[in-house]
């Protein structure tokens, strides 16, 4: 299926303006809001940075504008603090290599573990990793999960020299610096509420990812559609539509909707019914149960 065509494309104002109103809240979140009541502007800012987040996936990809340099600037101060752009730029555009997802070494987004690795796991290790293997686990400890993980394998790289990994997080020092500033010097939000709304708006990113993808013998069965319309699908910018986005990773996220209505048994037929009728389907089925295992059930293809 070919990626819709939108030639002549300059800025995509939808996009701008949204990252114009994100930028707002949050700023408006972490200093009149949070002096008149803190847990407002902590929610508020939990928000913001939830949908900053997915704005910055929609820089990866190209969007607002044509010019990378100028959709990395617009997206630069890291508001999640945790993970540097470049960063989440590279190893997200790896991961989308359809060939290659839910590969236990390849893939940098996959949860699953090679059996092999799973098996000299300690006991307390497994424990850990079948608590985040559920949707409540997931939202408690999954945003240090996946930071442990994340920042273990860029050291990894950056100790066998890997290209461009130490300077993605030598580009994240200004960009933490100037959040860290407006903290100290602008906001009215304390340091620990502000770090208690970052990591409550990574949980909240763990629900879409929690099963974007399953493992699958052909990779056109690995990406789910949650056909989601409430207030998570805004905040994820329609990235509930998954097997969507992988198809035609370079549309905005704010013409995904149609394009799904529009050819909704194809892309089912695609991917073999990988769907869930909503978010709220997937927290009474996976809040306390493992969708999956923990070792790939496929290893190796």
């Amino acid at each position: 299926m070919a990626e819709p065509s939108h030639a002549g494309r300059v800025i995509e104002w939808p996009t701008l303006l949204l990252l114009a109103g994100c930028y707002l809240v949050w700023m408006a979140a972490t200093t009149w809001i949070a002096l008149l009541w803190l847990p407002a502007g902590m929610a508020l800012t939990l928000l913001s940075i939830t949908l900053h987040s997915s704005l910055c996936h929609e820089a990866i990809h190209g969007h607002p504008t044509q010019d990378k340099r100028l959709n990395e600037a617009l997206v630069f101060p890291a508001l999640a603090l945790c993970i540097p752009y470049r960063r989440f730029r590279d190893s997200h555009l790896d991961h989308h290599h359809d060939s290659i997802l839910t590969d236990p070494y390849d893939d940098p987004e996959s949860n699953y573990w090679d059996p092999a690795v799973w098996a000299w796991l300690r006991p307390w290790q497994r424990a850990v990793l079948r608590l985040n293997n559920t949707l409540a686990g997931r939202l408690l400890i999954g945003p240090l999960v996946g930071q442990w993980a994340f920042m273990r394998a860029d050291l990894g790289d950056i100790r066998r020299g890997r290209r461009g990994v130490l300077s993605g997080w030598l580009w994240h020092i200004p960009a933490l610096a100037l959040v860290i500033l407006w903290l100290l010097l602008v906001a009215d939000m304390p340091i620990w509420a502000y770090f208690l709304s970052t990591y409550g708006a990574l949980a909240m990113l763990k629900i879409r990812t929690f099963l974007e993808h399953q493992a699958h013998e052909r990779a056109r069965g690995r990406s789910v559609i949650v056909e989601d319309r409430g207030p998570l699908a805004l905040l994820f910018l329609n990235n509930n539509l998954h097997a969507v986005h992988h198809l035609h990773p370079r549309t905005a996220w704010y013409r995904l909707p149609a394009l799904y209505r529009d050819n909704r048994a194809r892309y089912l037929g695609r991917n073999g019914g990988y769907r869930y009728r909503s978010y709220a389907e997937v927290f009474r089925r996976y809040f306390f149960s493992a969708k999956d295992p923990v070792p790939h059930p496929l290893w190796p293809w």
